[in-house]
């Protein structure tokens, strides 16, 4: 089963994950930069099926490159944890200007996670919902509130609580920054997530839907608190337009 692909127009090792060397010309390197991130080891064996299949993925595989190396890294879940998602993202984190991967990890008992990793293993977590059959949506990685540190979002129980959470990264994890309710970004059974950021030349920006889906919601981050507006009806195309800075 090949992974689903993400469409963003409609859009220390912890817990016992195991992280595998698994392919290089003549082993890692300090320098080496993410490049790409895949899922595999299909599974069944959560079967919320909130993404319109019961198949989920039980490992990450990353791809790092330098000057002269490619190497693929393999991280293995535990058996209580899968990786509830459409595709890894590479978002920077971190700040640093290169990215890390950002997948949706759940455990089966306390529902998903935002969880980051680079080649060494995960880094950083958001904590887990609280209960199985509870998922989050991601949105996108940015600085929202010029402060000079990534922030990243998502929502969270995107067909229940409908909140809008966003994480900063604090230098060694992610720590919630601001939330705020009415939003959301993924219908039941759908295979894509409608959200995403822009940035029309003042700041970066989150776009939604509003909790009904008549709307698309543009949110900024001022000042630690975030300001949600109504730009369009919601569909599709509008939304398209809408990220891409012609709405």
């Amino acid at each position: 089963m090949a992974p689903r692909l993400m469409s963003w127009a409609l859009q220390g090792l912890l817990r016992g994950a195991s992280l595998t060397f698994c392919v290089g010309l003549a082993g890692a390197s300090a320098a080496e930069t993410i490049v790409g991130a895949t899922f595999d080891g299909p599974t069944t064996r959560y079967g919320h099926g909130i993404l319109g299949d019961a198949i989920e993925f039980t490992e990450l595989v990353i791809e790092t490159e330098d000057w002269s190396h490619k190497v693929r890294y393999r991280v293995s879940l535990p058996e209580d944890h899968v990786f509830e998602d459409i595709a890894p993202r590479l978002w920077d984190i971190t700040g640093d200007g290169a990215p890390e991967v950002v997948v949706i990890e759940t455990d089966t008992a306390r529902g998903g996670s935002l969880a980051v990793y680079d080649e060494t293993g995960k880094i950083g977590e958001t904590p887990h919902i609280g209960r199985s059959n509870r998922w989050l949506a991601p949105i996108g990685a940015a600085d929202f509130d010029g402060d000079g540190r990534i922030e990243v979002a998502f929502i969270d129980r995107p067909h229940l609580a409908k909140t809008l959470r966003v994480f900063e990264w604090d230098g060694t994890g992610l720590v919630l920054d601001a939330e705020l309710g009415g939003l959301t970004n993924h219908q039941i059974g759908q295979d894509f997530i409608s959200s995403g950021v822009r940035d029309c030349g003042d700041s970066p920006e989150m776009v939604t839907a509003d909790s009904d889906w008549s709307d698309i919601m543009v949110t900024r981050m001022d000042g630690g608190v975030l300001e949600t507006r109504s730009v369009a009806a919601f569909s599709s195309q509008r939304l398209q337009a809408v990220l891409n800075c012609s709405l």
